[in-house]
C-alpha cells in the first residue's frame, strides 16, 4: 500500500521533458485538459488523473487531480499551481490530499523578489509552517511540467533542477530517442526519456513517452513498483 501511495505521488511530480524531435514554436497550453487512465500492471484500471491549464489574466493556473484506488483504500488528490512572467515562476501551490482516513491541506507561497517559500499545512490543525530558499525562478512541480513541455517544443532541453512538492526534488531528463508505442489503435513516435529524481526521503526513475506534436503531450508514464510497472495512459 506505501508503495502504492508513493507510485501516485510520482505522476504528479514527473510529467517532465526532454529533447524533443522537431522544434516548434508557441505555447499551446491554453484551455487544455488532459486525463488519463491509472492501470495496474495486470491492465486494471486503478481510476483516473486529470492535469489543466488555464491563463489567468497574464498568468497561468495549472491543475493536477486523481481519483484513483484498491479495494478497502483511495486516493483523491487536487493540487493547483499559480505562476507568472513568461519563466513560469510559481506564487503559490496548493495541495489537498486524502489517502484513505488521512486528509492534510497545505499552501507553499513563494516570493521570487526574496528568493524564499513559506510552506503552511492548514490542515489538520496546527500542522506547522517553514520558511526555505529557492533558486532563481523556484517552480513547484506542476510548473516545472508545463515549463518542460514548452521548452520541449521550442527545441530546448530543460535544465535539471531543483522542483518544489512538498519536499524539494533534484530532477534530472535523459532523452533516449525516438519510440513506438501503441496509442489506442494505432502506432505513433514518440521522444523518449528517462526521468530520475532524488528528494529527502526516495529516489525514483520513471520512463515518459511524448507526442511529436507542439503541445508535447504526454502520452504514457511507466512507473516501475515491485510487482511490476504502473501506467498512466492518456485517455482519447
Amino acid at each position: 500500500m506505501k508503495q502504492f501511495r508513493f507510485s501516485i505521488t510520482i505522476f504528479t511530480v514527473v510529467l517532465l521533458c526532454t529533447r524533443p524531435g522537431f522544434a516548434q514554436t508557441g505555447f499551446p497550453f491554453q484551455n487544455e485538459t488532459l486525463r488519463y487512465s491509472i492501470n495496474w500492471p495486470s491492465g486494471l484500471s486503478l481510476g483516473e488523473a486529470s492535469m489543466a491549464a488555464h491563463r489567468t489574466e497574464g498568468n497561468w493556473s495549472f491543475d493536477v487531480s486523481l481519483d484513483a484506488g484498491v479495494p478497502g483504500f483511495s486516493i483523491k488528490d487536487k493540487y493547483k499551481s499559480t505562476v507568472e512572467g513568461g519563466d513560469l515562476c510559481s506564487t503559490q501551490l496548493d495541495r489537498d490530499i486524502s489517502h484513505g482516513n488521512k486528509k492534510s491541506s497545505e499552501r507553499t507561497t513563494f516570493d521570487q523578489r526574496k528568493r524564499t517559500a513559506h510552506r503552511e499545512t492548514t490542515l489538520p490543525p496546527n500542522g506547522g509552517a517553514s520558511d526555505f530558499d529557492i533558486p532563481t525562478c523556484g517552480r513547484d512541480a506542476l510548473a516545472f511540467v508545463y515549463f518542460a513541455r514548452r521548452e520541449m517544443g521550442q527545441g530546448r532541453v530543460a535544465p535539471a533542477q531543483k522542483v518544489f512538492f512538498g519536499s524539494a526534488y533534484s530532477i534530472k531528463m535523459d532523452y533516449t530517442g525516438a519510440r513506438n508505442i501503441r496509442v489506442g489503435d494505432k502506432m505513433e513516435v514518440t521522444d523518449h526519456v528517462m526521468i530520475s529524481g532524488k528528494g529527502p526521503k526516495s529516489e525514483f526513475s520513471v520512463e515518459v513517452f511524448f507526442a511529436r506534436d507542439a503541445a508535447r503531450t504526454p502520452l504514457s508514464i511507466k512507473i516501475p513498483i515491485t510487482v511490476g510497472t504502473l501506467s498512466l495512459e492518456l485517455v482519447r
